[in-house]
């Protein structure tokens, strides 16, 4: 079972939360560090490997930074995140683009920085060519369609906006050698998001195998790596046990030595791109109790809502609920644990069995540290919290301020608008 552990105590707690008030996520170095070098060991076989971490998973520089010390590049879906990377000291084809639907501005933005190119469509290759120029090395991200089931978040392939279905993937790398003169390219899928089937993840791995053995085959074409993708799933309820990442970098290994190292592919890299599998054991958003409303159920209200962790209210993802100081008290009372959102789905746990909840109390809710602060919003003019990383030393830093609304307004303060900077 996976153990749901907060990093501190109850008088721990209380001393960060005099300094910086509820609520905030707080991250743990550690066990960031846990995760990435447990990727880094499982694919230790592979002639080159490194995790592109997923920056949409936690975009704060302060996080990609301390994972690209320790050997991490990062893949990017956006203008900002690449940004981020670039601000964080990631350089060249540590960097992935791997967008879709994606402006001009992007691509001009990853060919600057010399990043790796992912290609979403096949129409791609002219309008990145026509607006930002062709990279050094390109890759294109395949939809294997109904050869892979999908699942609930990501969805199914064939349903999927993502990716090059078969044929016009393999007429994508033929322009590009043929008619572009691209001389150097990689491979890419990412069929599901946190998938917990270690079948899954070496189904992925064949088939991507298979592709790169066809491009070669086919075209002449020797991919430099193999992107296989994130998806990897956590625990995220006390009952379920974590992916045993040893035995599905294992299993991928076998695949290699049987599929590509006959075919003169054996230099292959591997790369993954991981954001949830990361950083999401890490992160905990910690709230305050500050209401109880007993109707025809009873709600426990607290100071954060579903702008700083909508997962719940947008998928109906379970997180695991503590509370401070009362871990080992009996779970004999049910409550609803909401927000002030003026939407009913505003709602961290429906009838969830916890201790009995007094107004105060520190509310912990667990495996935030991917897609939490991240997948914020400014919905009801409510404000980003704080981000806090705890060191491997026992200190707290602050890597991102609680928005102000200040930060809120800027936007609608200029000449000759009605709204001014507020005063402190």
């Amino acid at each position: 079972m996976a153990e749901k552990h907060f990093p501190l105590n109850k008088e721990q707690l209380e001393r960060v939360i005099a300094k910086y008030p509820t609520p905030f996520h707080l991250y743990d170095e550690r066990t960031i560090l846990n995760n990435l070098k447990a990727f880094q060991q499982a694919f230790a076989w592979a002639p080159a490997y490194r995790e592109q971490f997923a920056v949409k998973a936690l975009p704060n520089p302060s996080i990609i930074k301390l994972l690209h010390e320790h050997g991490a590049g990062t893949d990017n879906s956006s203008l900002a995140e690449l940004y981020l990377s670039e601000v964080s000291g990631v350089k060249g084809e540590e960097i992935l683009l791997t967008s879709n639907d994606t402006p001009a501005d992007e691509f001009q933005k990853a060919i600057e920085l010399g990043a790796i190119i992912n290609l979403d469509d096949i129409s791609h290759i002219d309008f990145l060519e026509k607006n930002a120029g062709l990279p050094n090395i390109i890759c294109f991200r395949y939809n294997p369609g109904d050869l892979v089931d999908g699942n609930d978040i990501i969805g199914k392939p064939t349903e999927a906006k993502y990716g090059l279905p078969h044929d016009q993937l393999i007429e994508a790398y033929r322009i590009c050698k043929e008619e572009k003169g691209i001389r150097r390219f990689g491979l890419h899928t990412m069929v599901a998001s946190n998938e917990r089937r270690k079948e899954a993840f070496l189904l992925t791995a064949r088939l991507v195998f298979t592709l790169a053995n066809e491009l070669k085959d086919k075209l002449g074409i020797h991919v430099e790596f193999v992107n296989l993708g994130g998806g990897f799933g956590i625990p995220y309820r006390p009952e379920e046990e974590p992916l045993d990442i040893a035995d599905i970098g294992e299993g991928i290994h076998q695949l290699y030595d049987e599929m590509m190292v006959p075919n003169g592919l054996g230099d292959v890299a591997i790369m993954t791109e991981c954001g949830r599998a990361i950083t999401g054991t890490a992160g905990w958003l910690v709230s305050t109790v500050i209401h109880e409303k007993k109707t025809y159920k009873d709600y426990i209200g607290l100071d954060s809502c579903m702008a700083n962790l909508m997962r719940p209210a947008m998928y109906g993802a379970y997180h695991h609920i503590t509370i401070s100081g009362k871990e080992n008290e009996p779970c004999d009372h049910v409550y609803d644990v909401t927000g002030s959102l003026c939407e009913n789905n505003d709602k961290f746990a429906i009838d969830r069995k916890l201790p009995k909840i007094d107004i105060g109390d520190r509310l912990i809710i667990h495996d935030t540290g991917a897609h939490g602060s991240a997948m914020g919003f400014n919905y009801n003019g409510k404000l980003w919290c704080a981000e806090l990383l705890l060191h491997t030393d026992g200190s707290i830093e602050m890597i991102r301020r609680p928005e102000t609304l200040n930060d809120y307004f800027a936007t609608l303060c200029f000449d000759g608008s009605l709204m001014k900077p507020l005063k402190a």
